[in-house]
């Protein structure tokens, strides 16, 4: 005979598995994919308003990230599909961070023709270019064109159109950088392939619920 203390920490057993009220499962995966939404949408909000700062911006998206991981893992009760989600989560950080200055500068950017006429790195091991640029005028602009990296770095006497922005808030980018649609759609891209995983992981974690496997532990695989 089932005890009171029994019966208040033991699933009730029934044919084919434990009984799990499936609302309530669909009701976790709700709220897990609008959190994700509500993830994305904060992170690009943030971007807007911390124009010029981008480590606030991906500071906060990283640890929203990792809350969505983790909440995936809880409602799986595995890990794989959460450490999957990193992947998604990647497209939307960079698509949240870089389509609010993207943005800025496609709707008040100035666009110039300039030549490279110097490199900060020129004669160094460091890969962190600021090029200095003359326009068609003749004249040098105070903003330096940032650069990180070798792969595909312009060259002294280079040369190309920059958009930059005149209230000086945004820092400048070549133009053919500047594309804030195409951070958009990855930043969207990003959120559907978080619903998908999502409802993925609550489909999945009813049914391991079902089978008594209430312990994430055991579902490293």
């Amino acid at each position: 005979m089932r005890t009171k203390k029994q019966s208040r920490t033991t699933p009730l057993r029934r044919m084919g598995g434990y009984a799990v009220d499936p609302w309530k499962s669909a009701r976790r995966t709700a709220a897990l994919v609008l959190f994700g939404w509500a993830a994305a949408a904060a992170t690009t909000w943030i971007a807007h308003l911390a124009l010029g700062w981008e480590a606030v911006p991906i500071m906060v998206g990283t640890a929203l990230c990792v809350a969505f991981a983790v909440t995936l893992a809880l409602l799986h009760r595995a890990f794989w599909l959460a450490v999957l989600s990193a992947v998604p989560a990647l497209f939307i950080l960079i698509g949240a961070v870089d389509y609010a200055p993207e943005a800025v500068l496609e709707r008040r950017g100035v666009r110039e023709r300039v030549e490279i006429v110097a490199d900060s790195a020129t004669g160094t091991a460091s890969d962190n270019h600021r090029f200095t640029l003359r326009a068609t005028d003749g004249s040098l602009l105070e903003e330096k064109l940032e650069y990180n990296g070798d792969v595909w770095a312009p060259e002294v006497g280079d040369r190309l159109d920059v958009v930059r922005d005149p209230e000086g808030v945004v820092p400048m980018e070549q133009a053919d950088h500047v594309d804030a649609s195409g951070r958009l759609s990855g930043l969207v891209g990003g959120a559907v392939t978080w619903t998908l995983m999502a409802v993925l992981a609550g489909r999945r974690g009813h049914v391991r619920r079902r089978l008594g496997r209430e312990s994430i532990w055991g579902g490293l695989l």
